[in-house]
């Protein structure tokens, strides 16, 4: 017999909505997490892209399209910075490439958009690098972590040499020679805006990658760090951690969430701090 109006009225027990309260939540799961990841993708596809295409744009502008005088030194200047930013945009771009989070659960895409990021940036190889970052993630600030410098007391300079040297060796520098003798010979590109709107945003994006992504971050301090991390957080607004390093201050977060892409670890710390764990 089909049930009346009101026995299809009458609520479910309690253990038994319970029950298939969390049952829906858990079916539901992996669905959530699946559009999650999608959301993701389009997000740090998007962002890559206009990071990318704003960098290439703007190379190419000032090394074939700005002649180079004292009248238009000083309105180069600022797009010089703007460049430097994009640099360190590339470099994070392909970090994130490292931990797989530009594109989850897409190995492949990930590394090949991190080899285009890292060769633009200085013709690193990605795969080297890969495997120094996640030196790195399991050995930070101990003398087995490549970015490190483990004598006292951690001086900037000898740290950043030290960093640069490690990372920039000789085949960068045969790239980036043969690129520049390419440009002068092939394409007349003056020397004078190879090493100003080229080389001088590679110098100083690298300069500040590692200020506020390696040495502020893990620079021991009087106050110990809080875990095996190593790492701290700068309590910079969002918008000037946007403008330093892509957000890459907030560094004790991309340790404890290496899965975050740089454009979701604001929100990490916000979670972080109302969970009443942020550092």
């Amino acid at each position: 017999m089909a049930p009346t109006m009101h026995e299809r009225a009458l609520p479910m027990p309690a253990a038994t909505a319970k029950a298939t309260e969390e049952a829906t939540e858990k079916a539901t799961e992996p669905q959530a997490a699946q559009r999650d990841d999608a959301r993701q993708s389009r997000v740090g596809l998007t962002l890559a892209a206009i990071i990318i295409t704003a960098w290439f744009v703007l190379h190419v502008g000032l090394m074939f399209f700005w002649p180079l005088t004292w009248t238009s030194l000083a309105p180069a200047l600022p797009l010089v910075l703007l460049q430097t930013w994009l640099y360190v945009g590339l470099f994070i771009i392909a970090h994130d490439c490292m931990h797989g989070s530009l594109v989850p659960f897409k190995p492949r895409v990930n590394r090949r958009i991190g080899q285009l990021c890292l060769f633009l940036y200085a013709g690193f190889s990605f795969d080297a690098l890969n495997v120094e970052h996640h030196k790195h993630h399991r050995h930070p600030g101990t003398a087995d972590d490549p970015d490190f410098d483990e004598v006292p007391p951690h001086g900037f300079w000898r740290w950043f040499m030290g960093f640069f040297l490690h990372y920039f060796g000789w085949p960068q520098v045969a790239i980036i020679a043969a690129v520049s003798l390419v440009y002068q010979l092939v394409f007349a590109v003056p020397l004078g805006n190879i090493l100003l709107f080229w080389a001088l945003p590679g110098l100083l994006s690298a300069l500040q990658l590692f200020t506020f992504g390696t040495y502020l971050p893990h620079k021991p301090g009087a106050q110990p760090f809080v875990d095996r991390h190593n790492a701290r957080t700068s309590e910079f607004p969002v918008w000037l951690s946007l403008l330093t390093c892509f957000h890459f201050g907030f560094h004790h977060e991309h340790h404890l969430h290496p899965d975050a892409p740089w454009w979701r670890l604001p929100e990490v710390k916000r979670r972080a701090v109302a969970a009443g764990s942020g550092r």
